[in-house]
């Protein structure tokens, strides 16, 4: 059995070969998800974030279409118990339209947030519990996971074990 250190800031890389493995990610990372936790994703336009979240939501067992919420800022699904928002912050002028939108209620410790374009929002956004980037590469999509709290370690250190 391998044997992975741990430390204060836990990471996980991998290499993503097209949209099918970006899902089957996104699936093993429902897994270690909790109600409380803020994920922020990172990525130009197409690498792959709104893919990430649709495998996050199938592995939690949600069957219905999952959309970009670019046009809407937040998406909400409801899965059994667990309240999940999707943002993105893209079309975000100031960091002041979080605030001015009230979703700052929706992050608490009943919901899982996911925040694309987080970037869009700082300072004024919830700190995170991980930090997600997507990049895209020639051969698919690079993907690094960082876990900020103890809360997002578990959740980083779930991946590395898989």
């Amino acid at each position: 059995m391998p044997h992975h250190t741990l430390h204060p800031l836990p990471h996980f890389e991998c290499h993503l070969d097209d949209e099918a493995a970006t899902l089957l990610l996104g699936t093993a990372l429902s897994q270690s998800l909790v109600t409380g936790m803020i994920i922020y994703l990172y990525g130009d336009l197409g690498a792959g974030k709104t893919t990430l979240v649709r495998g996050i939501l199938r592995g939690l067992g949600y069957t219905s279409t999952v959309k970009s919420p670019t046009y809407h800022l937040v998406e909400a699904y409801s899965v059994f118990n667990l309240n999940l928002y999707h943002f993105d912050l893209y079309r975000f002028k100031n960091a002041l339209e979080w605030e001015e939108s009230g979703f700052s209620d929706y992050c608490g410790t009943e919901s899982l947030c996911l925040i694309e374009w987080p970037e869009k929002g700082l300072p004024l956004l919830p700190p995170a519990d991980v930090h997600i980037h997507l990049n895209e590469q020639d051969d698919g999509r690079s993907m690094r996971a960082v876990a900020l709290t103890p809360l997002g370690a578990r959740c980083v250190n779930k991946l590395i074990i898989c």
